[in-house]
């Protein structure tokens, strides 16, 4: 939960943010980071999926030295203790989140914005030549993001609601956080993938926290057909 956290910690203080998704690797994350300057980068120790871990800090770093020599320099980096696994670590650089959660306010007043100043910043998959950044703005984004989950949803009071789309792509940050929550919904987020551990935890999880109405992509249904119905 805290890269939703993060997300709307950034909303609130006006600043932007431009999440990733954490399989890429450490030449595609300098790439957005050199791209957008970022200054500051929350990431974990390490994650998990599919039964496998992934070396998030350790390809962070990498990704911070390669945007170093591109003239690029990262500032802070806030590491989510995830796993517990061991990690590298730059001195006055490298900072834990729960440190600095420990030490700040429970109260944040909200930064004023205006309708077009800019939320976030999210790249397209690359898969036409290089990732472009599309910079979403803050009232428009949200109005319609809000209206599409409402509409296309049906979402009504006391519905549990469940997209199991990655944060780090559009579908997650308008279908898991912004839209969801600009309407007051339960949305539930799912971290790893819908074939482990056990080609059910789909429904397991739907029949665990009774959810109503589910959001997922075809491709995820296809693989799962595979598995039959047992």
């Amino acid at each position: 939960p805290e890269a939703a956290y993060a997300m709307l910690a950034c909303t609130r203080i006006g600043a932007i943010h431009s999440i990733v998704f954490g399989g890429f690797s450490p030449d595609a994350l300098a790439g957005r980071i050199v791209d957008c300057e970022s200054t500051f980068v929350i990431t974990a120790d390490e994650g998990l999926r599919g039964g496998k871990s992934i070396p998030l800090k350790e390809n962070t770093d990498k990704a911070i030295d390669i945007a170093a020599r591109q003239h690029v320099m990262v500032e802070k980096v806030v590491v989510v203790r995830r796993t517990g696994g061991k990690t590298g670590w730059a001195p006055g650089r490298d900072v834990w989140y729960h440190d600095e959660i420990a030490t700040v306010k429970a109260e944040c007043k909200p930064e004023k914005m205006k309708a077009e100043d800019p939320l976030f910043i999210l790249y397209t998959s690359g898969s036409t030549g290089k990732p472009k950044g599309v910079l979403h703005t803050t009232a428009g984004y949200l109005v319609y993001a809000s209206m599409t989950h409402q509409y296309v949803f049906d979402y009504h009071d006391g519905d549990i609601y469940w997209c199991t789309a990655d944060v780090g792509w559009v579908t997650g940050h308008s279908y898991i956080l912004y839209g969801p929550l600009a309407n007051g919904a339960t949305t539930l987020m799912f971290e790893g993938v819908p074939n482990y551990p056990s080609q059910s935890r789909f429904w397991e999880v739907i029949d665990k926290h009774k959810v109503n109405i589910f959001y997922t992509a075809p491709t995820a249904l296809r693989a799962l057909m595979g598995a039959g119905d047992s």
